[in-house]
């Protein structure tokens, strides 16, 4: 796995991923919301990811994804973390929890970060282990904070602070 910038190729690669409804709905969209992926969604995801200074392409032989830090916060030491597995194909098979261990070395040890939260709607339990493998602790429940087809359902807050991950490396060494 590759974890890059976003390069003019990636417009072409994100537009064959299109918008899957049932991987929007992970992401806590409606399915009724999803249109089609057209080439200017596919550039601004491209610029959008190169403008972000923390923000990354997940590449497996081809793009798949991407993952960022969000809101990063060097005083504090902080930020919040956002990935998307978008081709379907892919999802299962431990690509994110990889990109996810990635980026967390990368905040931990070089940006010298103490502590990184997620959010996550709670009917997304595949991302909820993944971030668990990974060291992620729950820290509470927002109620009702996404309406998702027609429905509330609750955001799950989790985070890792910097020993947690330097005791899971340990552990897994």
């Amino acid at each position: 796995m590759v974890l890059r910038p976003s390069v003019d190729d990636d417009v072409a690669a994100r537009l064959r991923l299109g918008n899957d409804p049932d991987i929007i709905r992970l992401y806590g969209g409606s399915r009724a919301d999803v249109r089609p992926m057209t080439e200017d969604d596919a550039k601004r995801w491209v610029q959008n990811l190169r403008e972000h200074d923390y923000a990354w392409v997940i590449e497996r032989g081809t793009l798949i994804g991407a993952i960022r830090l969000d809101r990063v916060d060097l005083r504090d030491r902080r930020a919040s973390l956002a990935v998307s597995i978008d081709d379907k194909a892919r999802l299962g098979l431990g690509l994110g929890r990889e990109a996810i261990m990635l980026v967390l070395q990368y905040a931990f040890e070089v940006l010298k970060l103490h502590r990184i939260s997620v959010r996550v709607v709670e009917y997304n339990t595949r991302a909820l282990r993944a971030y668990e493998k990974c060291g992620f602790v729950v820290e509470g429940r927002e109620r009702e904070a996404a309406f998702v087809d027609g429905t509330w359902h609750a955001d799950v807050m989790m985070g890792i602070l910097d020993r947690e991950h330097a005791a899971l490396l340990r552990a897994e060494a």
